[in-house]
């Protein structure tokens, strides 16, 4: 064992699109997706010890520190998979909003896979190391690499995008969080295959309206008509194309040039307090950043 110690900074990601395609006898739903990091980082320090068991400590109080936390969940998966007898230490600081559509659960439990696989020198190998990942979650498998992938089957299969420009982004989430599982029982399906096609967006990359769209959108924006006022508050303040990522809550803004997104994210802290407001970007490589 070499290293006893890792500091992992994590991205969250939006869906630039989402559709919905239908609905598996299994009780998933086919989607494709374009899933893009961005630069809102979680920070996980891991630190491995001789005696077995998990230890999670995290700055979050709605974030569970036990089995109930999908990080922890992935040190349980990598341990079993591999017959480690040691433990280890995690602790876990948020930045990526909680229940926001913006994937931190995800990230947290991919980084927990990447980071003990590498202090133990990469005792499993890649593809084992998706398997676990798409156990755990159809999201958690994109952030092991966390950078543009377009996203099908359930979310699970990745192919790698080139491309994507660096998108200024406006953050914007209410005081709520949404139910994925909800989203998805509550969808009604209509679209049955995919519309959005990958080469003619990378031709014309900025010309946004026609791809922005979130099949999840019909449920979320229902539920919670204040995201609707949002999205048409970001394109007042000028964004190109403005959508919900995930299932929400969260909507974001893309804008042209930076300054601008970090202009508006100041107006959004007044003109919609309490509410989570950030000027972040589209990271347009891999991610994850790892100390």
């Amino acid at each position: 064992m070499g290293r006893l110690n890792l500091s992992i900074d994590v991205p969250g990601k939006i869906n630039l699109w989402l559709e919905v395609l239908r609905r598996r006898p299994d009780g998933y739903h086919e989607l494709s997706s374009l899933m893009l990091p961005i630069s809102v980082y979680d920070r996980l320090e891991i630190s491995l010890q001789s005696h077995s068991g998990i230890e999670l400590e995290c700055d979050h109080p709605d974030v569970p520190s036990d089995a109930g936390n999908l990080a922890w969940k992935a040190a349980e998966s990598w341990i079993r998979a591999t017959g480690w007898k040691g433990g280890v230490h995690l602790h876990l600081s948020k930045s990526i909003p909680v229940g926001a559509g913006l994937g931190g659960g995800s990230a947290d439990a991919a980084a927990v896979l990447k980071g003990m696989n590498r202090l133990m020198e990469d005792r499993l190998p890649k593809e084992r190391l998706y398997q676990l990942a798409g156990e755990l979650g159809a999201d958690v498998p994109f952030f092991l690499d966390g950078r543009p992938a377009l996203a099908t089957g359930i979310g699970e299969r990745l192919r790698d995008v080139e491309g994507v420009p660096p998108y200024p982004l406006v953050l914007l989430k209410p005081s709520v969080s949404v139910s994925t599982r909800w989203v998805y029982q509550s969808l009604k399906l209509t679209r049955g295959e995919s519309h959005i096609k990958l080469a003619s967006f990378l031709t014309l990359p900025w010309r946004l309206q026609e791809v922005m769209i979130n099949d999840l959108e019909t449920v979320t924006l229902n539920a919670y008509p204040v995201l609707v006022d949002m999205k048409a508050w970001l394109l007042r303040q000028g964004a190109l194309g403005a959508l919900m990522s995930g299932s929400g809550p969260t909507v974001f803004g893309v804008f042209s040039e930076m300054e601008a997104a970090r202009r508006v994210s100041e107006l959004a802290e007044r003109e919609w307090e309490g509410c989570y407001c950030a000027a972040a970007e589209v990271l347009s490589h891999s991610a994850v950043c790892e100390k």
